[in-house]
């Protein structure tokens, strides 16, 4: 719906709706961006998140269906997007960074745990073949 829009007006607006400043370095680079959005750029950015999004809904399937595979998956993927979390923190501290960063932790987390710990039905195969 943004392709032959004035995509700079509509971050301007966003921004000044949300009562941000200019200034800062993220709302800025957020309204440079937008002027800059081609309807090209626009579909390559769409086409990316769709990617994304199809890649993430695989992972939530496998990991919904007790799959091996995607705990692996979740697990490498969730610590992928650690050293970036650090190193914000490092560029300054600020709550949602460290927010992120612990969930983002606890998340991994529990999915090294859940591949350390092995599936329920792997559990019952290696007792049943050991008590025969």
């Amino acid at each position: 719906s943004f392709i032959h829009h004035d995509a700079q007006r509509l971050a301007e607006r966003l921004v000044g709706h949300l009562h941000l400043n200019l200034a800062n370095d993220y709302p800025r680079i957020f309204v440079e961006f937008a002027a800059k959005l081609t309807d090209a750029r626009l579909g390559t950015l769409a086409a990316l998140a769709a990617g994304y999004a199809c890649v993430r809904f695989i992972e939530a399937y496998g990991l919904w269906r007790g799959r091996r595979w995607a705990e692996w998956f979740a697990a490498v993927s969730g610590g992928i997007y650690i050293p970036f979390e650090i190193y914000e923190l490092f560029r300054g501290v600020a709550w949602l960074s460290l927010g992120a960063l612990l969930v983002n932790v606890l998340v991994v987390g529990l999915m090294i745990n859940a591949l350390f710990r092995g599936h329920p039905a792997e559990n019952r195969r290696k007792a049943e073949t050991t008590h025969r």
